[in-house]
């Protein structure tokens, strides 16, 4: 068996306006959460996050939250990327309400993983459009903070 190896690529510090909320659905409880910006760092990617994004959340009967997001990252030296992912978060119901009042939680206290994917017509980050990513997230009342991996 093969091991599975990865490196950082970088953590983001997202921000985020309150939700909107759109209600239940037949998918579940929808909310359209605004990204504000942010700041992403890594050893080869800095920059920032523009406001304009979105996560399109799901959060189903279990209480897990089918996150959706989309971003659009500027890169120090002025190139963009577009970042889109797909994760889950969960845990037992008294943390995830904890969470939902923007009190602080451990991230050991609950799951959060996403899978990011990247989109660029950039050549010096053209690397980023033949990798696969995953991340390890947490939230703070400001909003998510992530560090993603490179899988090598």
């Amino acid at each position: 068996m093969l091991p599975l190896n990865s490196q950082l690529l970088f953590t983001l510090t997202g921000r985020v306006s309150p939700p909107v909320d759109i209600g239940v659905t037949a998918s579940g409880h929808r909310r359209i959460i605004p990204v504000d910006g942010g700041e992403f760092d890594g050893p080869r990617l800095q920059g920032t996050v523009l406001a304009g994004g979105a996560d399109w959340m799901v959060v189903d009967p279990d209480g897990v939250a089918h996150v959706d997001v989309r971003v659009t990252l500027q890169t120090t030296d002025g190139e963009r990327i577009y970042m889109s992912y797909r994760g889950l978060r969960h845990g037992p119901p008294e943390v995830m309400a904890r969470l939902e009042r923007g009190s602080p939680v451990e991230p050991s206290e609950y799951y959060f993983r996403i899978a990011p994917w990247f989109e660029t017509g950039s050549k010096k980050y053209a690397w980023l459009n033949r990798m696969l990513a995953v991340g390890i997230g947490h939230r703070l009342a400001a909003g998510p903070v992530y560090y993603v991996y490179e899988i090598l």
